[in-house]
């Protein structure tokens, strides 16, 4: 469990520094700043969420997001999982959310300049009290999303990141390029669901393993079904994609073997 202390450290870390680095993720500032023919820092770090994507999955959003540290710090007090019904919610938000930045490069008449701290005064998001309620206006969306729809759940329903980093992941996948990826043994697994229980972001782990199919778009790669398996049936690793026969044919080769 080592890794997991590791990670959630380098979270905490992220979630204290958010009041320097909120514009460098503000949906609104890019918006505002592409009519102006200005990609800001959070257009920057978008792009750049996106290749990173390519290698490592969404492991951002499972190690370094300070939204992912305030929301684990939240299923302390609520730890129920979250509806699969909120996984599409977050594209209704990012399709016209998208388009207006398109549209205001348009009219500004295409990309003038970049600048990083657009908007952001010495480089730090929160330099004034005016700054805190933006600050606490994103926490506060936060935290009721987490205590009242479950585990993660504003990752599920409403980060405009997510997509830029799961379109990544899937041009990673079709292109098979070596990344971090989940690869599971259904010749281990016993059924007991501790992934399925612990899973940070509420998935069917068990099913996964069970299918041979590891691979699913809200996955954050964070690897905490991988350290909390008592059989170690899961693991964390960087390569290509290995294939694994799902459990019913593993079975039916175990019994094949036996009969012989």
């Amino acid at each position: 469990m080592k890794r997991q202390k590791v990670r959630k450290a380098i979270q905490l870390v992220s979630l204290l520094i958010f009041p320097i680095t909120l514009n460098y993720f503000s949906p609104y500032l890019i918006i505002q700043g592409s009519f102006e023919g200005v990609l800001t820092g959070s257009g920057v770090l978008f792009a750049a969420l996106f290749l990173f994507s390519l290698v490592f999955g969404r492991a951002f959003c499972g190690w370094l997001c300070p939204a992912g540290g305030l929301q684990e710090l939240c299923t302390g007090i609520v730890d129920k999982p979250a509806g699969k019904w909120q996984d599409k919610i977050k594209f209704f938000i990012w399709i016209p959310w998208f388009a207006a930045i398109l549209s205001g490069f348009v009219a500004a008449g295409g990309l003038k300049r970049i600048d990083i701290v657009y908007y952001t005064e010495s480089g730090i998001s929160v330099s004034a009290p005016a700054g805190y309620i933006v600050y606490f206006s994103v926490v506060g969306l936060i935290l009721v999303l987490a205590l009242t729809l479950g585990r993660r759940s504003f990752c599920h329903c409403s980060c405009w990141i997510a997509p830029f980093i799961i379109i990544g992941d899937f041009v990673k996948e079709r292109l098979r390029i070596p990344a971090l990826r989940l690869q599971g043994d259904a010749g281990r697994c016993v059924n007991c669901g501790s992934c399925d229980r612990n899973c940070s972001m509420s998935l069917p782990v068990g099913n996964m393993v069970k299918s041979g199919e590891m691979f699913h778009r809200e996955c954050i790669l964070c690897g905490v079904c991988a350290d909390s398996c008592p059989k170690n049936a899961i693991r964390l690793y960087m390569g290509m994609k290995q294939h694994k026969e799902p459990a019913v044919v593993v079975t039916q080769r175990s019994q094949s073997l036996k009969g012989k």
